[in-house]
């Protein structure tokens, strides 16, 4: 069975920095691709960043530049590095997987519905 779990939320004042990390559990990393999602308060569900089984990755405009994807398959862990928050960053950030496949291996999906395995989720806020 495959389990997501996250970790490292918390708070932090505007500029400052986080790293979330996802613990991955029933399958091997190297051939799922994986995701970070975020969904603030009245707001729908947006796609972060996201890296494919061969290690391409994709970001939300949003956060080109600020925030890095990567992961760790020996450990089984995903991670988002978080540089330079902003107070509109704050949401419920959620890990999110699936079986990856060629048509997105060189530029992995930010859509919620192509992913089928998801994380309990960690907050994240930011103030001012």
């Amino acid at each position: 069975q495959v389990q997501l779990v996250e970790s490292g939320g918390g708070s932090v004042q505007a500029g400052g920095s986080r790293r979330l990390s996802c613990a991955i559990f029933g399958y091997s990393i190297s051939t799922y691709r994986m995701a970070w999602f975020r969904q603030a308060p009245g707001k729908e569900r947006e796609g972060v960043a996201a890296i494919s089984s061969a290690g391409s990755t994709s970001y939300a405009d949003s956060v080109k530049g600020r925030f890095t994807i990567s992961q760790d398959s020996a450990k089984g862990t995903l991670y988002l590095q978080m540089n330079g928050l902003e107070p509109e960053d704050t949401a419920m950030y959620y890990c999110a997987a699936a079986g990856d496949n060629w048509r997105y291996r060189l530029l992995p999906p930010l859509s919620a519905p192509e992913y089928n395995y998801w994380g309990q989720g960690t907050q994240v806020t930011v103030s001012s």
